[in-house]
């Protein structure tokens, strides 16, 4: 790591390194969010860590959240998993922001059906533009099970401690799944906007050749044209239409082929390669699965 970067490793090397006490808990700790102070001498530091977190700030935080409006002013959650990096971009005074931060290390999940889930909550690697926006009641839910989560903490540590704070966790994510789902309800709007963009993003792929020339698109660069992450856009798909930024993009290339199958005497295998797929095997699997026929099949059929 560079002079520039600090990378925690532990819960332990977190709170010393921000002037805190040592955690009555090795894997976890909850950090108040007023008692952290950012000076002059920090602009441009970044940092990085083995560890997740789930932070709750208020509005007045002065992150930038994008173009976007809030949906609500009350608190905004952020969330981020293990080796993501920050940059310190403002000073921050004591008391400015309020709110919560939890950590917790990836051990503390160890041998937990939560270790097998966690990477299912794809908002872990959200960029900060797509942050949860919480209404009052949805942030009382969650600091209600933060404070249980913290009782837990300051209690001595005993054979029942870790399934009841993972359970804590993992009843934190799921009930932001649900309140993401209503997130993506409320920009209904502006998902729509986003849906016809990939649209034209994809249409204007295929008649400017980049697929014989880059290759097929990914859903990285259909995030990058549409300023999300990549995990967010295909989450705000399927919310939206049942499908996947990866299933779109196939959707549009079996689309594409029948086209080229019933118009042109190209072969199969020259299809393929115009569209992007080095093996023409793949797809043959691909255009079976979305249509039930051969692509030569559906050529004979039609």
């Amino acid at each position: 790591m560079g002079k520039n970067i600090i990378h925690i490793k532990s819960i332990n090397q977190l709170l010393e390194g921000s002037g805190f006490e040592k955690p009555t808990h090795p894997l976890i700790a909850i950090i108040d969010t007023a008692n952290i102070a950012f000076g002059e001498e920090m602009l441009g530091l970044k940092i990085s860590s083995d560890l997740y977190s789930i932070a709750l700030k208020d509005a007045s935080c002065g992150l930038d959240y994008g173009r976007n409006p809030y949906d609500f002013n009350e608190g905004v959650l952020f969330f981020s998993s293990p080796n993501q990096v920050f940059s310190v971009t403002k000073v921050q005074k004591l008391n400015e922001v309020k709110g919560w931060m939890l950590y917790f290390h990836p051990d503390l999940l160890r041998n937990t059906k939560l270790a097998s889930k966690v990477d299912d909550f794809t908002f872990f690697n959200y960029e900060v533009n797509e942050a949860l926006h919480l209404s009052e009641k949805e942030q009382f839910v969650l600091s209600n099970l933060v404070d249980l989560i913290r009782d837990e903490i300051n209690e001595r540590i005993d054979n029942h401690s870790q399934q009841v704070l993972v359970s804590n966790i993992e009843l934190m994510l799921n009930y932001s799944q649900r309140f993401y789902q209503r997130q993506f309800n409320t920009r209904s709007a502006q998902n729509s906007d986003i849906l016809s963009k990939v649209e034209s993003l994809l249409k204007n792929y295929y008649k400017n050749y980049e697929l014989i020339e880059s290759g097929q698109p990914t859903i990285e660069y259909l995030a990058s044209e549409c300023h999300l992450s990549a995990n967010y856009l295909s989450d705000l798909l399927s919310k939206e239409t049942g499908r996947s930024a990866k299933e779109h993009i196939n959707d549009f290339l079996v689309e594409k082929a029948k086209h080229l199958l019933l118009s042109s005497t190209e072969s199969v295998s020259g299809i393929a390669y115009s569209l992007g797929f080095n093996y023409p095997h793949y797809f043959g699997r691909i255009f079976k699965k979305k249509t039930g026929k051969t692509p030569q099949e559906f050529r004979q059929m039609n």
